[in-house]
Protein backbone atom coordinates (compact mmCIF):
# COMPACT_ATOMS: atom_id res chain seq x y z
CA UNK A 1 0.00 0.00 0.00
CA UNK A 2 1.18 3.45 -0.68
CA UNK A 3 1.87 5.99 1.77
CA UNK A 4 0.72 9.31 1.38
CA UNK A 5 1.26 12.57 3.47
CA UNK A 6 -1.80 14.58 4.91
CA UNK A 7 -1.79 16.65 2.14
CA UNK A 8 -1.36 14.07 -0.63
CA UNK A 9 -4.33 12.33 1.52
CA UNK A 10 -6.33 15.48 0.97
CA UNK A 11 -5.41 16.68 -2.71
CA UNK A 12 -6.62 12.75 -3.35
CA UNK A 13 -10.06 12.87 -1.71
CA UNK A 14 -11.07 16.16 -3.70
CA UNK A 15 -9.98 14.63 -6.71
CA UNK A 16 -11.63 11.10 -6.54
CA UNK A 17 -14.79 13.20 -4.86
CA UNK A 18 -14.89 15.75 -8.15
CA UNK A 19 -14.46 13.20 -10.42
CA UNK A 20 -16.90 10.71 -9.38
CA UNK A 21 -19.38 13.44 -9.55
CA UNK A 22 -17.91 14.00 -13.74
CA UNK A 23 -14.85 16.79 -13.80
CA UNK A 24 -11.91 15.41 -15.73
CA UNK A 25 -10.06 18.97 -15.60
CA UNK A 26 -8.07 20.78 -12.92
CA UNK A 27 -6.09 23.28 -12.19
CA UNK A 28 -3.78 23.27 -9.11
CA UNK A 29 -5.17 27.08 -7.69
CA UNK A 30 -8.62 25.90 -7.94
CA UNK A 31 -7.60 22.29 -6.17
CA UNK A 32 -6.00 25.03 -3.42
CA UNK A 33 -9.00 27.62 -3.30
CA UNK A 34 -11.14 24.45 -1.93
CA UNK A 35 -9.40 22.01 0.13
CA UNK A 36 -7.24 25.20 1.99
CA UNK A 37 -3.93 24.76 0.71
CA UNK A 38 -1.28 26.78 -1.17
CA UNK A 39 -1.10 26.31 -5.29
CA UNK A 40 2.57 25.94 -5.15
CA UNK A 41 1.85 22.89 -2.27
CA UNK A 42 -0.73 21.75 -4.64
CA UNK A 43 1.17 21.95 -8.02
CA UNK A 44 4.47 20.18 -5.97
CA UNK A 45 2.47 17.33 -5.19
CA UNK A 46 0.54 16.42 -8.47
CA UNK A 47 3.43 14.77 -10.52
CA UNK A 48 4.09 12.53 -7.43
CA UNK A 49 0.79 11.74 -7.03
CA UNK A 50 0.83 10.89 -11.01
CA UNK A 51 3.41 8.60 -10.46
CA UNK A 52 2.48 6.82 -7.64
CA UNK A 53 -1.51 6.97 -6.99
CA UNK A 54 -3.45 4.50 -7.60
CA UNK A 55 -6.76 5.59 -6.64
CA UNK A 56 -6.85 7.91 -9.57
CA UNK A 57 -5.03 8.59 -12.98
CA UNK A 58 -3.25 12.02 -13.28
CA UNK A 59 -1.58 13.29 -16.30
CA UNK A 60 -0.24 16.60 -17.14
CA UNK A 61 -2.96 17.51 -20.07
CA UNK A 62 -1.73 21.00 -20.75
CA UNK A 63 0.45 23.95 -19.70
CA UNK A 64 -0.90 27.39 -20.63
CA UNK A 65 -0.62 29.90 -17.86
CA UNK A 66 -0.84 27.20 -15.54
CA UNK A 67 -1.00 23.69 -15.99
CA UNK A 68 -3.98 21.64 -16.11
CA UNK A 69 -4.55 18.34 -15.10
CA UNK A 70 -6.75 15.47 -16.37
CA UNK A 71 -7.74 12.99 -13.68
CA UNK A 72 -10.08 9.84 -14.41
CA UNK A 73 -10.99 6.96 -12.39
CA UNK A 74 -8.72 4.16 -12.97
Amino acid sequence: MTEYTDEEKRILAYLRDSVSRGEEYFRAKNIAEAIGLSAKQVGTRLPTLAEKAEEVDIEKWGRARSTTWRVELP
